[in-house]
Formats: structure tokens, sequence, C-alpha cells
């Protein structure tokens, strides 16, 4: 099954393919060969799941967004009081190339224009007989998560016609914002620029700062995390030159461009985007970026201040049919049944407020599983909100495994009805509790069990019932002899909890149920049994007191036997005794595993 979310990306690919506005950087030569038809949008997850479209494997030099990166890489080296020191943190309101200081003390405005730039590559060290360009490629190369090399061509004609730059290079120097001659960290700063990328790079990067500085793809640590906020601090005020408060207003996320057509974006503690289309506008910033990103953080609710933002996964557990089963106990034949084929059955546990991010990884594990699934249980009992994006999704997947022949049922869900409804959930598969919608996906799952098909559900004899299926004929004549026969109409009390266990059942007919009274007037299931059953030998075998009431929910019929025949066995059939004690026990150590499969699936 395809992600819906893949699906978006790809459609947003289409939206924007045609768009022709903008012009291809030409000031640097060697970037006016760019063509302007490339164009790649990529998403990376937190956890490192990308989400491509397009041209995301194309190379291009990263130029600018560079200046994010060499920035922590000199906060490390330097500490943040040196590099403040030369360096401010103030938006400028200028082009990026624009030549000016701070009046008085000489500091460039910010780290992301090219005076700041500059000054930051001069913050950086020599260390080890590495060069300060090696070390700015090697802490690049840990956060895109492969070795990233320079095009010769791109740099030398940044370093031949880099005339600009060379003088705000100088301007630095005389006011002691570097310490040394600038020719040196320029050619460092022109190399650092010519670095080559794809769109896939600018994801992970993006990702590797979401992720407090570890890369997600190759778990390395790349950026100090005492630093990450920092260099965030200024993608979010500075990153977009003079339409940086637009950007945060419209799109509201930490991002860097650059004039070779790239545009990273981050959302703290949940995913990096990267996006590459070389026409640029009037401030430099890639056009189809601008609208890339402004779509992902409109129609994705991706902006930074949504006060539902949050970057805890919704999935709370997954588990199959047959580890957790429904409290209604089923004849041998159906239960080993489900036990084989429950993994058909899929269990989300969702918890905490559903928002893209979050919801995510569920639509991923939707995917991955539905190849193997008929049907699709999601757990609400935990989950605080649903926004309109997630239920979006929500309905796409249903969409999508409905077409696949999968059913998709939601439970503890009522506080999201009309929404689920609206989404194309039908009403019959919004379920109160799990155990309910687990029961209905068993049923559904016997329904179409050839191995249990004819099985007539009216009536089950003795010779049929789990307990007594091994008995021998006279063994189970004695038995039939011995036994009551008594009918239940619906909602007709069978046990009494807190009564004497004096007698011992066995369904033959109908259902009943095992519960205890809670406030008002619910009730809590603990069991639902079925024709073939028994029920009450616990407390019939120890002598305590009933612990729950049974209720028969249909007509039904019981056999009964009381304790005075069973005590008599000891006397008149010991053989009977014993091999009744021996199926008792095997059945509730059947019981026990399978009540241990469920405790240790919860704690997964």
């Amino acid at each position: 099954m395809k992600s819906p979310i893949l699906e978006f990306i790809q459609s947003l690919h289409a939206r924007y393919l045609a768009v022709d506005e903008g012009r291809v950087a030409d000031y640097i030569p060697e970037l006016s060969k760019a063509n302007p038809k490339a164009f790649g949008i990529c998403v990376a997850t937190r956890d490192g799941h990308l989400y491509e479209a397009g041209d995301t494997r194309q190379g291009f030099t990263i130029q600018s967004i560079s200046k994010a990166f060499t920035y922590g890489l000199a906060l490390e080296d330097r500490g943040e009081d040196h590099v403040l020191s030369r360096i401010g943190v103030e938006p400028s309101g200028e082009a990026f190339n624009a030549i000016s200081l701070q009046e008085g003390s000489g500091k460039p405005f910010n780290p992301m224009i090219n005076a700041g730039a500059i000054a930051t590559c001069g913050q950086v060290l020599r260390k080890d007989g590495a060069s300060r360009f090696d070390r700015i490629a090697e802490y690049l190369s840990r956060c895109a998560g492969q070795s990233l090399s320079i095009d010769e061509a791109v740099y030398r004609s940044e370093s031949a016609t880099g005339h600009r730059n060379r003088a705000i290079g100088w301007m630095l120097r005389n006011f002691n914002i570097l310490d040394e001659d600038p020719d040196e960290i320029l050619e460092a700063y022109f190399q650092q620029c010519s670095l080559r990328v794809t769109c896939t790079d600018l994801a992970v990067m993006g990702a590797t700062l979401a992720n407090q500085g570890i890369n997600p793809i190759s778990g390395e640590r790349a950026i100090a995390p005492e630093f990450v906020d920092n260099v965030l601090g200024v993608m979010a005020t500075c990153g977009m030159y003079d339409w940086s408060g637009e950007w945060i207003y419209r799109v509201g996320l930490p991002a860097k461009s650059g004039v070779g057509g790239g545009i990273l974006a981050v959302l703290p503690g949940q995913l990096g985007i990267g996006v590459f289309s070389p026409p640029l506008d009037g401030q430099g910033n890639s056009v189809r970026g601008i609208k890339v990103c402004m779509d992902l953080a409109r129609d994705l609710s991706l902006h930074l201040f949504n006060p539902s933002a949050v970057p805890q996964t919704a999935l709370r557990l997954s588990y199959t049919g047959n580890q957790m089963m429904s409290r209604r106990r089923r004849p041998a034949m159906d239960f080993h049944y489900l036990k084989r084929f429950g993994e058909r059955t899929r269990v989300l546990e969702l918890q905490g407020p559903l928002i893209f991010s979050t919801f995510e990884p569920v639509v991923r594990t939707l995917v991955r599983h539905a190849p193997y699934c008929q049907q699709v249980v999601m757990n609400f009992r935990h989950v605080v909100n649903v926004d309109p994006v997630s239920m979006r999704l929500l309905a796409e997947v249903r969409s999508r495994l409905e077409s696949n022949g999968i059913r998709l049922l939601c439970c503890h869900a009522q506080r999201f009805r009309r929404p689920l409804l609206a989404a194309g959930i039908p009403a019959g598969a919004i379920f109160d509790t799990d155990d309910e919608a687990l029961e209905d996906c068993e049923t559904f799952l016997l329904a179409g069990a050839a191995e249990v098909a004819g099985r007539s559900p009216d009536a089950v004899p003795l010779s049929e019932c789990d307990l007594l299926s091994s008995l021998s004929p006279d063994e189970l004549a004695i038995m039939e002899a011995a036994a009551e026969t008594r009918a239940f109409a619906p909602r007709q009390s069978v046990i009494e909890s807190g009564g004497d266990a004096d007698e011992w059942f066995v369904l033959t007919a109908g259902t009943v149920e095992v519960s205890l009274p809670e406030t008002g007037n619910r009730r809590r299931r603990l069991d639902v049994l079925s024709a073939g059953m028994s029920f009450g030998e616990m407390a019939f075998i120890d002598g305590s007191k009933r612990s729950a009431d049974v209720i028969a929910t249909e007509p039904s019929t019981c056999r009964v036997w009381s304790r005075a025949w069973f005590d008599s066995l000891d006397q008149s059939h010991p053989a009977l005794k014993i091999h009744l004690l021996h199926q008792l026990s095997r059945q509730l150590s059947a019981r026990l595993r399978q009540a241990n499969l469920e405790i240790s699936t919860l704690k997964s």
C-alpha cells in the first residue's frame, strides 16, 4: 500500500513542477549553468525515514546553507561568549551580500549574511593537522551522513569573482573581527559554499538539527547538543535574509536558503525538509522552495508555534490479534484458529495529540503492515486530540486500506465520533472498548474460516464441549445422567457474585457474559462464553464465594452438576474425577499462558 504522506509530497512536486518564475543565479558564472527545471523535495523524519519526490539525488552546491552549520562548529571551537563578541545575532534587514557592520563594534549583524559567515569561518580552528576547511567539510559531512566533496568548477568561479566578499573580509580585518590575513579564510569560505549536496542531504542535515545534533541515519553525534538551539535560533530570525520576518510569520520553521537553489527547514524535535530548485526570487531564495515550504507548513500544520506540536510519537503500542485476544472464550477449534491466524489483525494503540509529525509514524506502520493484515484496530484511549491534518490522513489511509480489502476499526473513540464519521469510518466500525473491537475482529476471521465452517452455533452436545471432549462414551453417559438442564432468558442471571459455589456449569447453547458492576448501570466485562465452554469451576473446586456475575446475553442453555455429585465421584468413579481435574488444569494453564502473553505484550 502506498503511503498517503508520500503521495502528498509527490502531489506537491507536481503542483509546482511547471512554475517558471525566478532566475538562476549568475553573479557566480558557474551557477548560471544550473538546469532551471531541476526540482526535488525531501522530508526526513527524526528517526531517519525519507519521503522523496523529484530530483532529490541530483547534486548542487550548498552555498549559504553551509553558514548555519559552520556557525555551530565555531561555537564548539571558541565558545558562545567569544563568538558573540565577534558576530551578532540580530536580523539585518538587508541583502545577504550587504557591506554593513554594526556601528561602533564593527561586528557583522548575524552569521547568516556574508559578512557574518566570513567572520564565522575565521573562528573555526585548525586542529590536529587539519585545515580550517577540512574541519568544516568533515563537520558538514557528519551532519549529512556522507562525505561531501567540493565542486571544483564552482569553487574556482566563486574565488575568481568574489571581489565583494574579499572587500568584506578586509573590512572585518580592519575592525579586528578577523585576527589574521583574510585571504586564507576567504578561500575556506568559498570552498565551504562549493560543497556538493543533494536535496536528500539537506533533509537529513535538517533532521540532524531536529534530533538534537544526532544524525538519524548514521546515529553519529554531529553537532554538540548545547549549540543546536543557537544554530536554530539564528536560522529562525536571519536564515532567509531580508525575507526572514515574512518567512517565520508564514512558514514558522527555522530555515536557511542558498543561491544554488536549496532550502533547508527544520521542525525541532520532529523533522527536516530539503527543497532544491535553482530559479531564485529577488531576495536570493528558491521560488519553488518558498512555495513548497509554505504549503507543507500550512497543509501539515508544521508551524513552530503550533501549540499542539510535540515530538512524542503517537504510536504507543502495536500488537496482533493472537497476542491480545478478546475476553470472549470460544471453543477449542475456534481458539486454535484464532491463535494461528490472529496475526491478520493488527492493533495500534495511540497516545497524545495527533498532529502530522506524531501521526506520521503511525501511517508508516500501517503501510508496512498492510500486506499482512485483514483488519486494523486503532485504539484512541490515550489520545488527547486529533487535528484536521491527522484526521485527513486517517481518511486517506482508511480509503487505501479498504481498496486493498482491509477493514479499519476504531475503539475508545466516542469523543472523536463525529470527525471519524466525517472521515468515512462507518458507525459500525467505531466501538466503545478495545475488547468489543477485538471480538468483532475474531468473529470476522471465524466467519471466513473453512476449518470451522459447518459447525452449528445453536447447540453443542457434551461430547463436543472443550472440557468433556476427551471423555469415553461411558464417562459421557455418566455425565449426561447426572446433569441438570437449565434454560435462561436474555439478561437473566446465571450466577451472582458473592454466592456459594456449589455448582459447575457447561454452556451448551447461547452465550453468557462474566462481568462486575461499576458506577451507574455500567458493567465491566471480564469474559464472554460461547456454547461449548464451562464456567464456575474455579470457585467450585476451591470452595470460595463466586467472584463475578454471569448473565445470559441471549437465550441460553446450561448443563449443571452439583458439588455433592462431584464429591461422590471419589467412591463411585474416581478415574472420571481424575480425568475431569486433569482437563480443568489443562484449561486453566492455557488461560494463564494467554494472560502472560497479553501482559508481556502490554509491557513491550
